[in-house]
């Protein structure tokens, strides 16, 4: 069973939705201090996302959470009309800023959310730049996690491998894509990335213990 939310026009239609309703003149107003810190805005954008997106879920959405631990794979969540449950990473990218790679999940914990078919992660990414002190969203992407290229994304070394957007600058979305082979293509992504990752670790360990040898030939002179 797909999700109709995603497979079919009510994702994109929400989507739309949002961009207007942060374009509006009720829209997203900061504060000169808040203004000036690209992580206080977009803490602001994502608040504002919270806020409204139940609201703009409409019938699809039976159930709404935006209260999650800071480590959460989610920053909202909601159960559809359909009986699938979607944990949303909401990210904010300022066009005017430098390149970033934001974060978007573990590798690990995908793998454990994904055993059940009924899980989503989606990525809602508000790319945005400040007009004076107000908010003007230029794009919103609203997918979920099997629709981003893998062209777009890269693998971090933290914990088991985190799931990363390579460059906020150019996320390529395929719609409709197949999560059996999105998640094959992880899956290859991981082998791959770890025996790398051991190679790193060896020569990291060599260094040390060739440290290690050189300071055991020293004179204990701060004694």
């Amino acid at each position: 069973m797909k999700s109709k939310f995603f497979y079919g026009d009510a994702a994109k239609s929400v989507t739309n939705e949002l961009k207007n309703t942060i374009n509006e003149s009720s829209g997203v107003h900061l504060s000169k201090q808040t203004a000036g810190s690209p992580r206080a805005a977009g803490d602001a954008v994502e608040l504002f996302v919270a806020d409204n997106m139940q609201k703009l879920l409409g019938s699809w959405c039976k159930e709404y959470s935006a209260t999650f631990a800071r480590r959460s794979m989610a920053d909202i969540a909601f159960s559809d009309k359909q009986g699938f449950y979607c944990m949303i990473d909401v990210k904010t990218h300022r066009i005017d800023t430098d390149f970033n790679m934001p974060n978007l999940t573990s590798a690990h914990r995908l793998l454990a959310l994904y055993e059940d078919d009924t899980n989503i992660f989606a990525l809602l990414m508000v790319c945005y730049e400040l007009q004076g002190l107000t908010v003007k969203a230029l794009n919103v992407h609203f997918v979920p996690i099997e629709f981003l290229d893998w062209r777009c994304l890269t693998i971090g070394a933290l914990g088991w491998g985190q799931i990363q957007i390579a460059n906020s600058n150019r996320i390529k979305i395929q719609s409709g894509f197949s999560r059996k082979e999105w998640m094959i293509m992880l899956c290859e992504k991981m082998l791959d990335f770890y025996p790398r990752e051991i190679t790193k670790i060896e020569g990291r360990m060599q260094v040390f213990s060739k440290a290690k040898s050189l300071w055991q030939k020293r004179d204990n002179t701060w004694v």
